[in-house]
């Protein structure tokens, strides 16, 4: 194991490893953490999450702590539990090592306990009392768990939630009229805010209003912008009558919890408060205090007419033209934006050279807000030839055609690129191989598993939804799939074909292989 170099001269220091005997002390050493696969013994995380770069190995033991987790104290005073202490406690295979009998060094071997309560503890002591969540062992030692413990409840907490301290009130909260005090339990009831439950996260209450609500929600912005409406969005306590459905997820919003509106008097469009302020929707810009922007007309027009019929595109130096489609002339011409043949459309050429545009691709903006980014994006006609800026972050494939790519200087999505077929494709609207309408899902909502309907393979980023309750979902690949297509050695266009119930059997013409009649 590496060395780290040029290192903090603190990390230096002697430290002594928790699992050596008191009278036998193990000494800590520095390492780099780039590359390394095995886990935190306190935490259960990588130690290659480091900020510093570098953890703590012991060659005895085999073990690694971050350093923030070597010297983790034994007892602690924590939110979640108030009424007692809690103290490190390490559980072995059928007894526990409480820290309330432990030294500081840490637990040796012959610390074990025998209360019964202590011993024999099966699978008292495998969940978080707060999260519930499974305590993660570390990888070079998978019997053993580490986390902390009231020696009087059993009131057991993971290193991961003592990490997190709220404070027990918090005065003039943005989004309610008086001081809000820590709740002293799991909240396993909607959050008045956002209309979720999440256990694992701290939440506050105001007893006098019967009000509840997440530590996250307490500070929601009271008006945001997203690119996805030309409105802004107010945050409103409650709807009146009836329920809407949230123009991000397509699912009910309960109009007794809270959620974004726009106050425009003809506009209906309302959002979960959770699809609101998702990292994927919305810019993290408060707006309550800015005024309106103006309402300047920004020059995106892509081009100029010139006269004669011909038009001056800022992607191309000279002169393009509108031409009929020919079939004989024009099969073997590819549009330059979107990379696809020109076909039986009118579509512009260039006076001096091999320059094609389809119309619609011609007439693309230049600058535009998109449901996938939560900044205006600007069109980029000849993006660098590297694989990251050829590559669209909706479908993953690469292609040398225009991108669309963010505008925003300091976005934290900064690698965010979209070709012109993925770009097309509608926020809302009905697929062509299926019977209900899809919208565009920019995020995983439930953290479950989606599979394509058209690739069969796994999802794990950007797809179309059906917004009915059948599972569909696809992928942009298959939904860019061109809905006809001709083939060089068939006269007739080919049209695009999906779960056809037929007991006939169809053959490739290319590879002479059955085709699957419920794939495309």
């Amino acid at each position: 194991m590496e060395e780290p170099k040029n290192i903090h001269p603190a990390a230096l220091y002697t430290k002594g490893c928790r699992l050596a005997h008191l009278t036998h002390p193990h000494t800590l050493s520095p390492k780099l953490s780039k590359n390394t696969k095995s886990n935190c013994f306190t935490c259960g995380k990588q130690v290659s999450t480091s900020s510093r770069g570098f953890h703590y190995h012991c060659t005895i033991c085999d073990v690694d702590f971050h350093e923030e987790c070597v010297n983790i104290p034994r007892k602690i005073l924590h939110p979640f539990h108030l009424q007692h202490p809690l103290f490190l406690t390490y559980g072995k295979h059928d007894n526990i090592i409480d820290g309330s009998n432990m030294s500081e060094q840490g637990p040796y071997e012959d610390q074990g306990t025998s209360d019964p309560g202590k011993s024999g503890w099966g699978n008292i002591f495998d969940n978080c009392t707060w999260c519930g969540k499974y305590i993660p062992t570390p990888s070079s030692h998978p019997r053993m768990t580490v986390f902390y413990r009231c020696s009087i409840c059993n009131f057991c907490l993971d290193t991961m939630c003592t990490q997190t301290k709220p404070p027990l009130t918090i005065e003039n909260p943005k989004g309610h009229h008086h001081s809000l005090v820590l709740f002293p339990r799991p909240l396993l009831v909607p959050c008045d805010a956002c209309g979720l439950v999440n256990a694992s996260e701290a939440s506050y209450a105001c007893f006098q209003c019967n009000y509840v609500v997440h530590q996250y929600c307490v500070d929601l912005p009271r008006v945001i912008k997203i690119t996805r409406h030309p409105h802004r969005l107010s945050f409103s306590p409650y709807l009146p009558p009836p329920n809407s459905l949230c123009r991000v997820c397509y699912k009910t919003v309960d109009i007794k919890y809270g959620q974004y509106s726009c106050k425009d008097e003809d506009c209906s469009y309302v959002l979960h408060t959770k699809c609101a302020t998702h990292v994927m929707v919305w810019d993290g810009k408060e707006l309550e205090w800015e005024p309106e922007e103006p309402g300047v007309i920004e020059d995106i027009a892509p081009f100029k007419n010139v006269g004669d019929g011909l038009i001056e595109h800022f992607s191309h130096e000279h002169h393009l033209k509108l031409e009929k489609y020919d079939s004989v002339r024009d099969a073997r011409k590819q549009c330059e934006a979107c990379v696809l043949p020109i076909h039986l459309h009118d579509f512009y050429k260039c006076m001096q050279c091999d320059f094609f545009l389809h119309v619609v691709c011609a007439c693309l903006p230049k600058k535009v807000d998109h449901a996938l980014h939560n900044h205006s994006i600007i069109l980029d006609p000849s993006p660098l030839p590297t694989d990251g800026n050829l590559q669209c972050s909706a479908c993953s494939r690469t292609s040398t055609g225009f991108k669309y790519k963010c505008a925003e200087k300091n976005c934290k999505i900064h690698w965010f690129k979209i070709d012109v077929p993925c770009f097309l494709v509608p926020e809302y609207s009905i697929d062509k191989v299926h019977e209900h309408p899809l919208f565009i899902a920019p995020f995983n909502y439930d953290y479950e598993p989606f599979r394509c309907n058209g690739c069969k393979r796994g999802l794990t980023k950007n797809r179309l939804q059906c917004s009915t309750l059948c599972e569909y979902s696809i992928c942009y690949e298959c939904a860019t799939i061109p809905s006809e297509l001709h083939y060089k050695y068939d006269k007739h266009p080919l049209t695009l074909c999906y779960g056809e119930d037929t007991d006939d059997k169809y053959w490739c013409e290319e590879c002479e292989k059955e085709v699957n009649t419920s794939e495309y």
